[in-house]
């Protein structure tokens, strides 16, 4: 499928839209507007062979090999949401955080029905299993209680490798991750206090996760294509209980600001979330499901408008 740039664009600032809010990963975004596998070679192509051509001053060839027009062009549109939506999305999250997750909800869901339905019809018994098996993971990991990881230099490291794999899965967000481990706070607070030691070894290790991570994806899509791509559509469908909107506050951690920050969470019914939280917000909430799902079509026509531009 031949994309147009202003359709690369588009996606870019789904994607970037995406990843401003806590618990949704813009690989979601990838997956659901059909550039994922592309986006994944692309990583999986910088490596020691881009080195070598860059070295030798072959700029052009490097570009190309790294599928550099999409990567810029992708960027582009995610720092465009970025800087345009962060004040939007941030304020949204304080005054109407659950039409915000309904919104994302109706979104995912939509998108992992209209996905599998494109594909099932493909899959043999082994990837419906995986499939299953991809739900049973995104629940798992929706469901764990955050630990401490040691804030050793490795530690360090191996957050930001842990991070970034996360943030090219689609349905798992990187620093939903990193309240898991009890790093998100260490990262937060190297970047307000400008940590450079630690900034540059969580640094190194989103780098190299990437960069190694990526190459297995791309070896599995080569490989074993519907296989997991029914694994990938399991974490989708599965990251749904991430982002209920009604969710009840099981432990919590205090930020840098002094306020309780969630490390756990359980869903809940609107009601029991009424009786025992505050305002469901039923009706804004309802609106936004169903405007998450009208979303997905309007994402999936303008994909197909632009795409042969």
């Amino acid at each position: 499928m031949k994309l147009s740039g202003l359709g690369i664009y588009l996606r870019g600032i789904a994607m970037g839209a995406a990843d401003l809010v806590p618990g949704v990963s813009g690989g979601t975004i990838a997956l659901i507007t059909g550039i994922y596998a592309r986006l994944i070679a692309a990583i999986a192509s910088i490596g020691p062979s881009t080195l070598s051509l860059l070295l030798r001053g072959k700029l052009v060839e490097a570009w190309k090999a790294i599928d550099g027009q999409f990567l810029f062009t992708l960027a582009a549109g995610i720092a465009t949401a970025i800087i345009g939506l962060a004040a939007v999305l941030d304020w949204l999250l304080q005054h109407y955080p659950l039409p915000l997750w309904a919104t994302f909800s109706g979104l995912v869901l939509a998108s992992a029905l209209s996905l599998v339905r494109d594909n099932y019809r493909l899959w043999s018994s082994q990837q419906w299993s995986l499939f299953l098996i991809g739900i049973g993971v995104a629940v798992f990991v929706g469901l764990t209680q955050a630990v401490q990881m040691p804030v050793t230099l490795w530690g360090i490291f191996l957050a930001g490798s842990v991070a970034i794999c996360a943030m090219i899965l689609p349905g798992i967000s990187g620093s939903f991750l990193l309240l898991l481990m009890g790093m998100y706070q260490v990262v937060i607070s190297a970047i307000v206090n400008l940590e450079f030691t630690t900034l540059a070894l969580f640094a190194l290790g989103c780098g190299v996760g990437i960069l190694l991570f990526s190459r297995l994806l791309q070896r599995l899509l080569s490989v074993a294509e519907q296989s997991t791509m029914a694994t990938l559509f399991g974490f989708l469908l599965g990251s749904l209980i991430i982002l209920w909107p009604w969710q009840v506050t099981v432990s919590s951690v205090l930020d840098r600001h002094g306020e309780m920050r969630a490390v756990q969470t359980l869903p809940v019914t609107p009601g029991h979330y009424g009786e025992h939280v505050g305002d469901p917000m039923l009706l804004l909430s309802a609106m936004g499901f169903i405007g998450g799902t009208v979303a997905v079509l309007l994402l999936m026509s303008i994909s197909r408008r632009h795409d042969h531009a």
